[in-house]
């Protein structure tokens, strides 16, 4: 079906109002792709159509099927290995500095943007590979959201398939993995147990967190935000990052170093001034 230049303007305009997503015209092709499987099932003639089936269902699934077809993204287990690198070689050494001065026992990382859930369960095993012993006595928890039902699912299952495992080493697949009869992967529930997953939308106005966070995960998430909107989304992860705590973006984006709120560290990792 034809994505007309009017159609596409009504549909992207109203993703960047729920969501924050900006569609230029390089989506244009992705989001036509990603919507004739919609239209198709559902008996829609044309994307205006289905536009107006969205405004007008009361329920609000509709809008919520559109904000997954379109925000779903690749992700995959130790994206961007350097993040966890630094995580295990300064993040957390320093958080363990800090809990031995300050008596606390508490780890809180937030991955935001979860996806299907690869980086998260990473977090996990990092988390419980660090800790060893200590893992037993430290209260570690790793809080993960996105705005997509479907990743959610697919990531509170914990099952993946073989492909999706070849970048986890060996020794982690066999502690924190099990083998099923269909050639899946499972993950365990000692990793399940670290990891809370929530249904959240960045672009609203409170999140509602009972503590801050030592280290977040914002990665390859404000690609597809206008200017105005990353400004607004940075504002709101300080809010929620513990003074002295790290922010860690994709390596395709950037911070505006002139406001002021976070410190440049390396490529796409910053420390709350």
């Amino acid at each position: 079906m034809q994505l007309t230049d009017r159609e596409f303007q009504l549909i992207s305009s109203l993703v960047n109002k729920i969501c924050g997503i900006t569609l230029g015209e390089k989506k244009r092709s992705l989001v036509a792709a990603r919507l004739q499987k919609v239209l198709l099932s559902g008996g829609f003639g044309s994307f205006q159509e289905y536009y107006e089936y969205i405004i007008q269902d009361t329920s609000g699934e509709a809008l919520l099927n559109l904000v997954d077809q379109i925000s779903t993204n690749h992700t995959y287990f130790f994206r961007e290995k350097e993040h966890f690198d630094f995580l295990i070689n300064v993040a957390l050494p320093g958080i363990s500095e800090e809990q031995r001065n300050t008596g606390r026992r508490k780890v809180r990382i937030w991955s935001a943007g979860c996806s299907s859930g690869e980086e998260p369960y990473t977090l996990a095993m990092i988390l419980k590979e660090y800790l060893g012993g200590n893992s037993l006595h430290m209260d570690a928890g790793i809080l993960a959201t996105d705005i997509s039902f479907s990743v959610l699912e697919t990531a509170m299952a914990g099952i993946y398939p073989a492909d999706k495992m070849l970048q986890v080493p060996i020794s982690y697949r066999q502690r924190y993995f099990s083998p099923l009869k269909d050639g899946n992967w499972a993950v365990k529930q000692c990793l399940k147990d670290m990891v809370l997953f929530r249904r959240l939308n960045l672009m609203s106005r409170e999140f509602r967190f009972k503590g801050l966070f030592q280290v977040i995960f914002c990665r390859n998430v404000m690609i597809y935000f206008d200017k105005a909107t990353r400004r607004e989304l940075i504002e709101k992860l300080h809010r929620y990052t513990e003074p002295g705590g790290y922010l860690l973006i994709g390596h395709s984006e950037t911070l505006d170093r002139e406001a002021g709120l976070y410190k440049y560290i390396k490529p796409s990792v910053y420390k709350k001034i």
